[in-house]
C-alpha cells in the first residue's frame, strides 16, 4: 500500500510480464472485491429470509425469557412455576364459569322462522338422539320445552325470545323447576353459541325435565289465589 499524490492505493499480488507490481486505487479495489463476493457461489449456504426471520424471533423470545427469569423468584424454574399457575387459574375459571354469557342485545332467538308445535320439536329431538347428533337433540328438546309452556299458556308466545329469557319467565310460575330450566337454557346456549359439544347425558337431562314439566302444576300468584276464593 502506498500514497501517491494524496491518493491511497492498494498493491495487489498481480505482476506484469516484466514482474513489476501493479498498484490499484483503494476504491476500485473495494468495488472489485464486492463484485467478486456477490457471486452466487459464495452464498449457496446462506440461510433463507424466512430462516433469518425465525432466528431473530427466537433470539427475541430468548431475550424476553432471560429478562423474565432474572426478575422472577427462583430464576427460570420459578418462571415456569408462575406460568403453570396462571394457566391452571385460567382453566379453573373457564371450567367454573363456563362460556362467557352473551349480552341480551346480541342474543339470538330460540326459534327459527318456521314455527312448529312442541310434539314436532320432540320428534325432531328424538330423531337426532337416535342418530347420535346430541347438539341438535339438545337444541330441539329445549325448543320443545318452551313451545309446550307456550301451548299451556304458561308463557306468552313472543318472537325473538331467548332460552335464558324463557327459563327466567317460566321459573316464576314453576319455581320448583327454576333451576332445571336455567341449567337447560345454559346447555342450549353452550352448544348453540359457545362451541361446546353435548352428550347423551345432557340430552337425557333435558328430556327428563320436559317430561316433568308436562305433569307440573303452575304456582298461582297471590292475586289469582285471592280471586279464586
Amino acid at each position: 500500500m502506498s500514497t501517491t499524490g494524496g491518493v491511497m492505493t492498494v498493491r495487489l499480488p498481480i505482476r506484469t510480464s516484466d514482474d513489476v507490481p501493479v498498484d490499484t486505487p483503494r476504491i476500485p479495489a473495494r468495488e472489485a472485491a464486492e463484485r467478486e463476493l456477490s457471486k452466487p457461489m459464495y452464498h449457496e449456504n446462506d440461510p433463507s429470509l424466512l430462516q433469518r426471520a425465525l432466528d431473530r424471533f427466537w433470539d427475541w423470545v430468548g431475550g424476553l425469557f432471560d429478562s423474565a427469569s432474572g426478575a422472577a423468584p427462583g430464576g427460570p424454574l420459578g418462571l415456569v412455576v408462575i406460568v403453570l399457575l396462571v394457566i391452571g387459574l385460567v382453566a379453573a375459571l373457564w371450567w367454573r364459569l363456563g362460556t362467557p354469557r352473551r349480552t341480551p342485545g346480541s342474543a339470538d332467538s330460540l326459534f327459527d322462522d318456521s314455527p312448529r308445535s312442541a310434539s314436532e320439536h320432540r320428534a325432531a329431538a328424538e330423531d337426532h338422539a337416535a342418530a347420535g347428533r346430541w347438539n341438535q337433540a339438545v337444541q330441539e328438546r329445549m325448543r320443545a320445552i318452551v313451545r309446550a309452556l307456550e301451548e299451556r299458556a304458561l308463557l306468552d308466545p313472543r318472537p325473538g325470545r331467548t332460552a335464558d329469557e324463557a327459563a327466567a319467565e317460566a321459573g316464576r310460575s314453576l319455581p320448583g323447576h327454576a333451576d332445571g330450566l336455567r341449567a337447560s337454557a345454559r346447555e342450549f346456549d353452550d352448544v348453540t353459541y359457545g362451541g361446546r359439544t353435548a352428550d347423551r347425558q345432557a340430552y337425557l337431562r333435558l328430556r327428563d325435565l320436559d317430561l316433568e314439566l308436562e305433569r307440573a302444576k303452575p304456582q298461582l300468584s297471590d292475586a289469582a289465589q285471592g280471586a279464586g276464593q
